[in-house]
């Protein structure tokens, strides 16, 4: 099956304006994601979607694909979505971007989980969490029934008990028909009051998936993040 990878590219985040074109290496931070998603062995190809001509035009020096989406999209994955209107693709994964660490191994994976039967959603998780993350409400926390399948996520600390607690890294894959249908439903009313899109998933039936990782998640938000992923990363 043919496998898309796009990374939907926001220039003005809310945290962190023109974050995706923070320089890493005298690299804009999209690009590098590019370049390291590029290394996936599953992946036939890489899209960058973006909803700004200041971003395109700082992106020409770099082969890379890219494509002007909307500037009115809701979430990255409606953003995904355009993007793939009209690409043959069977399964996409949304990787996002903002995370310059990225393991392209992990996107293997989760072509791979797209690929076993009745699986329409994944997502990745990580092992790495420490005490400050669960009580942290802008880390994401997941727990996950005996298969590896997500039952809920949380932004609070919960009575899940240490084992129940996994990272959540906002890495996901659909297959096509199911990215479809995802971003057709409305908001859902727990994913309103979380802010967690993928809690519409749950609302709606859909199950997902985990591909279970020890990534330590370099997920960047603020500039401070940037300097911290710049001396450790």
């Amino acid at each position: 099956m043919t496998a898309v990878g796009v990374i939907p590219a926001r220039l003005n985040s809310t945290r962190f304006p023109r974050k995706i074109l923070a320089l890493i290496q005298e690299k804009p931070m999209v690009a590098v994601i590019a370049e390291r998603a590029q290394q996936s062995e599953k992946l036939d190809k890489i899209i960058i979607a973006l909803d700004s001509e200041v971003a395109q035009d700082a992106l020409k020096s770099y082969k890379l694909n890219t494509v002007m989406t909307s500037e009115n999209h809701q979430s990255g994955t409606d953003r995904v979505s355009e993007a793939v209107a009209n690409e043959p693709a069977d399964i996409i994964i949304n990787i996002q971007g903002d995370e310059p660490g990225l393991d392209p191994a992990i996107l293997d994976a989760m072509v791979e989980k797209l690929n076993e039967p009745c699986v329409d959603m994944v997502t990745v998780i990580s092992t790495v969490i420490t005490p400050e993350d669960i009580l942290n409400p802008n880390v994401v926390k997941v727990l996950l029934d005996e298969n590896e399948i997500a039952i809920s996520f949380t932004r609070e600390a919960s009575n899940w008990g240490s084992a129940g607690y996994f990272r959540h890294v906002g890495l996901y894959g659909f297959t096509k028909d199911t990215l479809n249908k995802f971003t057709k439903l409305p908001p859902s009313e727990s994913e309103k009051t979380h802010s967690l899109e993928q809690l519409r998933a749950l609302d709606n039936g859909i199950t997902i998936h985990t591909v279970v990782t020890d990534y330590p998640h370099y997920g960047i938000d603020t500039e401070e993040d940037l300097l911290k992923f710049e001396a450790y990363g």
